[in-house]
């Protein structure tokens, strides 16, 4: 791997290629909204790409025929809307059998369930929203349906299940219904929002003497926190699914005992005693974690803000070492990833707050063996890595982190004004401080953060606070030139950086190390420009370079400066000047 190459998301186009962490995820989304977009003209005017004028037509590289092919009014038509994932189009054409006195069939019945339980009422949503637009305000404000006492819905579309949508008038008006009809219609409820009423159809569906599948019950544990608001009252109803899956013979998976550990993790104290215990039981029964598995674990045991230190973190690393993980879990890849950005990063605060850089080593080769990277996406990479090397500079040698340094940027992640601080701290820990002006050139200038207030004023501080062999002050010279520069510039969206008293001082004393005596004292200028006021060293600094340069006339505009300001050192710098200079009769 080349670690002076970006990302390969970002190689297609040089010009485009990102230069820090917000310009990596303004591309990433872009592209993504871009197929987003492609995707919606598709599905939106299909009328327009069915056309195939490929010679030879090689039908795997062509787009998917998402146009219904069967006219009229038939099951066959039906099925086929229900294939296609045409929503409204299915609903329409099921009433209309209806109508005509046609019976459908109960297997196409409960695939246009499922439809509708998975996509909620998303086109008729859709319409309504269309329709508000289009109306005049006051006529939408008159209009607006009142808020359902639904909870959030758990899904993205923004469907809320309501009294009496189409997957329920479809289900009552059913002749027959089987498991399948139940099961269906309890996972929608509780992927829309309608925990309570999912629990009131598995209680019918018991009735009813039908069977729930291990999904209906998966779906179920999660519902859990919606259903009981007591910890305890939590726990029993995960105990009790759990007895019916043993009395209806349904085996548990993976999904089973990570949706207990999800509803664990909101039951407080409960859910710490019992964790463990749901794990030994995965065990008992052959069953391997996924990464939502462990990270369920974790979150149960370190969800408070102040971490005591467990060994649960490291048992589990000790589980995650010896396997490659493939995707088992939803939540493996989406919502919460063992190595990622997972809720705050949990594992590796915890690292951090123990300052144990063997126990983020491992976990680190943990994240590189197998495939196990491909569970990080570009936010959640760039949030690893620079936790990591946060890390790195507070424990490690600075050989190291400089190591670490040049092959993980640009190619593995983009570093933050924050991870710049640590590396700067970390060089000034180690006493390597003529690394500075690579960095600031390599890296700061090159990442856009020549404008951060707080990045060059540390960077600033740490050059001028000691004096260093002339090649180091020369290229910490060059540095601050072009931080003046960069002060002095303002681009047509940009307002020009005001200086601070503090960073105007350190540019005069690292100047005039330099022997620039003009400049310094251009820098000196700005001081009654800003309304700020000089300290002693600055003064003295300069003064030093005037005489090192033999500049009288300098000398003198500085002690006539101090005087301006009416600075108890006023005398000492006159006395200077007449010792340390060959005045003239008219200087004196």
């Amino acid at each position: 791997q080349d670690p002076t190459a970006a990302h390969y998301m970002f190689q297609d186009d040089p010009f485009l290629m990102p230069r820090n962490t917000a310009n990596s995820r303004l591309l990433s989304l872009a592209k993504e909204s871009g197929r987003n977009a492609a995707k919606y003209i598709i599905k939106e005017f299909p009328q327009y790409f069915d056309k195939i004028t490929a010679e030879p037509n090689i039908p795997c590289l062509m787009p998917e025929i998402i146009t219904p092919q069967i006219e009229g009014v038939s099951e066959a038509a039906l099925k086929e809307r229900i294939h296609l994932r045409k929503v409204k189009a299915s609903v329409d054409l099921f009433d209309q059998l209806l109508q005509a006195g046609t019976p459908v069939s109960l297997e196409t019945t409960n695939s246009l369930l499922d439809l509708l339980c998975f996509y909620g009422d998303a086109q008729e949503e859709q319409d309504e929203q269309k329709r508000d637009l289009e109306e005049p305000e006051e006529n939408n404000a008159e209009q607006r349906s009142p808020r359902r006492p639904f909870q959030k819905s758990l899904n993205s579309s923004g469907f809320i299940w309501r009294e009496d949508c189409n997957a329920e008038r479809i289900f009552k008006i059913m002749p027959e219904r089987n498991a399948h009809s139940y099961c269906t219609m309890i996972r929608g409820m509780v992927k829309h929002g309608a925990s309570a009423k999912a629990y009131d159809m598995y209680v019918e569906l018991l009735n009813e003497r039908h069977k729930a599948d291990v999904h209906t019950f998966n779906t179920l544990i999660t519902a859990v926190p919606y259903l009981k608001e007591k910890f305890i009252e939590r726990w029993e109803l995960v105990k009790e699914f759990l007895i019916h899956m043993a009395q209806q013979e349904v085996q548990p998976n993976v999904l089973t005992f990570n949706a207990v550990l999800k509803t664990l993790r909101r039951c407080g104290g409960v859910g710490r005693g019992v964790s463990l215990s749901v794990i030994k039981e995965m065990k008992a029964l052959d069953i391997e974690p996924s990464l939502a598995t462990y990270e369920h674990l974790l979150s149960i045991f370190y969800r408070a803000v102040e971490l005591h230190p467990s060994t649960i973190i490291t048992e589990v690393l000790e589980e995650v070492e010896k396997r490659s993980f493939t995707p088992q879990d939803p939540d493996d890849g989406c919502t919460v990833i063992f190595f990622g950005s997972f809720k705050n990063l949990t594992n590796f605060f915890q690292c951090c707050d123990l300052k144990d850089i063997k126990l983020a080593y491992r976990l680190n080769k943990a994240m590189e063996k197998g495939d196990n990277w491909k569970f990080l996406d570009m936010d959640r990479l760039n949030a690893y890595w620079s936790k990591f090397f946060s890390l790195l500079c507070m424990m490690e040698q600075i050989d190291v982190v400089m190591k670490w340094y040049k092959e993980m940027t640009p190619s593995l992640f983009y570093p933050s004004p924050r991870n710049l601080l640590d590396l700067l701290q970390a060089l000034d820990a180690a006493n390597h401080l003529e690394v500075i002006p690579s960095v600031w050139k390599a890296d700061i200038k090159q990442l856009g953060f020549n404008r951060r207030q707080d990045l060059m004023e540390e960077l600033l501080s740490l050059m001028s606070r000691e004096q260093h062999p002339k090649e180091t002050q020369l290229a910490f010279a060059q540095c601050a030139e072009d931080i003046k520069a960069s002060h002095e510039q303002s681009g047509r969206d940009q307002a020009p950086l005001e200086w601070s008293g503090s960073a105007l001082g350190h540019v005069v004393v690292l100047f005039s190390r330099a022997g620039r005596t003009q400049d310094a004292w251009t820098m000196m200028e700005h001081f009654q420009q800003i309304n700020r006021i000089p300290s002693d060293q600055v003064m003295d600094e300069f003064l030093t370079c005037a005489k090192q340069t033999n500049c009288p006339d300098e000398a003198i505009e500085l002690v006539k400066l101090a005087a301006s300001f009416g600075l108890p050192s006023t005398p000492k710098l006159k006395s200077r000047a007449e010792q340390e200079f060959e005045l003239s009769e008219e200087q004196k």
